[in-house]
């Protein structure tokens, strides 16, 4: 028989948001893998707040809120605070009961800035790795370094010449610029909407842009972050962050010998030097275009430089994960300690991707 279309509100609900989600669901891995790196970090979340005062929105659930954001490739805060009122799911996963209030995006925001002040984006990634290094996902032996451009939050109008006078009209519209025919160069020209970003291109041809650039160490075994870094865009800033996350990576272990794969751009002498004096072999391409190769025959004959090779292919994957889903192929902030904050808790948010797919499908 046809069932009624009769609609009446109910008063009270029985059911929790836990026992609306599915057992199977994704998130409830993640969630399962971020409380447990949350316990690791509460001690540093007490250290950075007062022990008097209004209480503030809870570090956890802010962190909850915005890997949310990251993982569903949600615009804004705005927009956050919007689906954080009536979808059960985002509810239960940050924390939220059925009847608490969410968040105005503004306070949200202010609270968001706490943590932006005490690095925990470094913090919660270090917690991250430890618990993939703890489930023995990391080889910390091979590893494969690349650099990807973040476009900057500012237009090419804003590209100015540093010693022209400041724009005094009240045209809050589109103005219209005429830079065609004018050399602009980053020693003459700064953007003044964000004053760190650089005007910058990887390839000949390719459209110059204002730009950051992030950069990833991958370990090999199993595609896993194992340091990003954010600088300002320049000639030699990708070999700059490769050798210094290196350094990180040999302070730890001083005494083992480690491999690093890398595109063409890596092959210099100065950076293969440097590799080297680390005691880290270096497995980057052969730049033989017009020039001799800084890599001999003694690396490139060797059967793990091959491997390299393949294996260093991987940290595309998260750069293009970065760019479709977690919202940084034009980032939405502003000067580099803040897109840098963003790019390390993106690729924190990859990494518990990836953990949960690695542990659903064990090879």
């Amino acid at each position: 028989m046809r069932g009624s279309n009769h609609q009446q509100s109910m008063m009270f609900s029985y059911i929790s948001p836990e026992a609306r989600v599915p057992q199977d669901h994704p998130l409830r891995t993640i969630r399962k893998l971020v409380d447990g790196v949350l316990r690791k970090m509460s001690r540093r979340f007490t250290e950075m707040y007062s022990h008097t005062g209004r209480p503030s929105i809870a570090p956890e659930k802010l962190l909850r809120a915005l890997l949310l954001q990251v993982l569903y490739t949600i615009r804004s805060e705005r927009q956050l605070m919007e689906q954080l009122d009536y979808n059960l799911l985002y509810r239960w996963f940050v924390g939220l009961q059925m009847d608490d209030p969410v968040w105005d995006a503004t306070v949200f925001s202010k609270n968001r800035d706490r943590l932006l002040e005490g690095d925990i984006a470094q913090t919660f990634f270090n917690a991250v790795l430890s618990e993939a290094r703890q489930r023995g996902l990391l080889s910390d032996e091979h590893f494969s370094v690349d650099g990807s451009l973040i476009e900057a939050w500012a237009s090419q109008k804003s590209f100015k010449k540093k010693t022209a006078p400041s724009d005094t009209t009240n045209d809050s519209g589109n103005p219209s610029v005429d830079f065609h025919g004018e050399k602009r160069t980053n020693t003459t020209h700064q953007s003044s909407t964000d004053p760190e970003a650089r005007l910058y291109k990887k390839s000949a041809g390719a459209e110059a842009k204002l730009c950051y650039l992030g950069h990833a160490l991958l370990d090999n075994r199993h595609g896993l972050l194992a340091d990003v870094q954010l600088t300002i865009a320049s000639g030699t800033a990708e070999r700059d962050a490769g050798t210094e996350m290196m350094q990180r990576r040999q302070r730890r272990w001083p005494r083992k010998r480690l491999t690093l794969g890398g595109d063409k751009n890596y092959d210099t002498r100065d950076f293969v030097h440097k590799m080297r004096k680390l005691n880290v072999t270096p497995h980057v391409a052969q730049n033989n275009k017009s020039r001799s190769s800084a890599i001999d025959e003694r690396t490139t004959h060797h059967a793990g430089y091959e491997v390299s090779q393949r294996k260093r292919k991987l940290v595309e994957e998260f750069f293009g994960w970065m760019k479709t889903i977690g919202l940084m192929r034009k980032t939405r902030h502003r000067g580099v300690e803040r897109v840098g904050w963003m790019f390390t808790f993106t690729a924190a948010a990859y990494n518990l991707v990836r953990i949960k797919n690695l542990e659903a499908c064990p090879s």
